[in-house]
């Protein structure tokens, strides 16, 4: 098919270690796709609303980032008619039930808890790629809603 294009896949976070790492796990894995990295909520929703931008196939949202955190920006785009179709998987250390309650509430598509190993990394990261072509729609069942390595 001559009409692929590489996903694009926009990562907002603060640390720039998970950041590179992030980045080095996308590559290891040969996905066609370009990703953009955001430091903070502020940039994040600067990118998404200047007019122009293509929009990412999916955000990687961290929770905790200076500025305006990563909730903050999930309740702006779902509550926003132009955002509010992007999937966006929450990208987090910590992994809390009532975080991810109030997450999965708010709209988020999926909750990934950042994997200390590298090779958990790159697990997470594909299956979360797999899922992006069928959550456009439709966010996942609660008992779907954490991606984990395997």
């Amino acid at each position: 098919m001559s009409g692929h294009r590489p996903f694009e896949l926009l990562l907002a976070d603060d640390d720039t270690d998970d950041c590179m790492f992030f980045r080095e796990a996308l590559e290891e894995l040969q996905v066609d796709a370009n990703l953009t990295i955001v430091g903070d909520g502020v940039e994040l929703m600067e990118l998404l609303s200047s007019s122009g931008t293509k929009f990412p196939h999916a955000i990687y949202l961290d929770l905790n980032m200076p500025r305006k955190n990563g909730f903050e920006c999930l309740v702006e785009m779902k509550g926003n008619m132009k955002l509010r179709h992007l999937p966006v998987f929450i990208y987090s250390t910590s992994i809390n039930s009532d975080m991810v309650e109030l997450v999965y509430k708010s709209g988020a598509s999926h909750y990934i808890r950042k994997p200390a190993e590298f090779q958990a990394l790159k697990e997470v990261i594909l299956t979360s790629i797999r899922l992006i072509p069928g959550i456009t729609t439709t966010q996942a069942s609660k008992e779907n809603f954490i991606v984990n390595s395997k």
